[in-house]
């Protein structure tokens, strides 16, 4: 048991990180996201169903719990008397795994109750332009998603820079980018050594809206331009 717990919940989920960390560099961003999303989200599972496995032994342990059970707690106890601190520090770890969970789940609920205060608002294409003096620009996702640009965004940008950036957030709806971000969190509270690559999903999925931008317009230095006159 100790072995495995070793194996399934410290060494392993390290080399997937390392992996991802090492591969995901030499990939198209696009690429990279769902490579990286989908081996910390997959990596991440297996540690909570391993924390899950180990969490029951614990409770099997306790006479109440085992008894109704048909099981034997003084067997239970005896199959890892060398190693009795793992199962335990199992359930603890999974406590913890649950509150990680709980807390990211608000935090999207949040973000869903902000998504919703754009979810009437008059969209022509898909677009929504309200008018407000702050250069802001996002993407919403829904059913359908759309996209909201300030009218001082809008200034800030000529034809050419607008049209990069609807590209851009149009990508990030196409792509789903939201959800897998998502997922990166989700892997991030179930497993919190996973936080730091999960950050750089925020990342990775702004590059890829910009790859995908540049390959609409054909245009590179057009997607830059606009990525700099929409920072400054």
């Amino acid at each position: 048991m100790f072995d495995h717990f070793i194996w399934s919940v410290v060494v392993c989920p390290v080399l997937v990180a390392v992996a991802v960390r090492f591969l995901a560099d030499r990939m198209r961003p696009d690429t990279s996201v769902l490579f990286s999303v989908t081996s910390l989200a997959v990596t991440a599972a297996a540690c909570v169903i391993n924390l899950a496995a180990f969490a029951v032994k614990a409770l099997a342990e306790l006479p109440f719990v085992a008894g109704p059970l048909g099981f034997s707690a003084e067997r239970v106890r005896a199959d890892t008397a060398y190693v009795p601190w793992v199962s335990w520090v199992s359930a603890v770890l999974l406590i913890g795994v649950c509150a990680g969970l709980i807390r990211v789940w608000r935090q999207h609920h949040r973000d869903a109750v902000f998504a919703r205060r754009y979810a009437a608002l008059p969209t022509e294409d898909g677009l929504a332009l309200i008018d407000d003096d702050r250069a802001e620009a996002f993407a919403v996702p829904g059913r359908p998603g759309r996209i909201v640009v300030t009218t001082g965004m809008r200034a800030a940008l000529d034809d050419d820079q607008y049209a990069a950036l609807l590209a851009h957030e149009r990508a990030h709806l196409s792509a789903g980018h939201h959800r897998l971000v998502q997922f990166a969190r989700l892997a991030a509270a179930a497993y919190p050594g996973f936080w730091w690559l999960a950050r750089r999903m925020e990342y990775l999925v702004e590059r890829a809206a910009d790859e995908r931008a540049a390959d609409e317009l054909g245009s590179r230095r057009v997607v830059a331009r606009a990525i700099g006159a929409a920072a400054l």
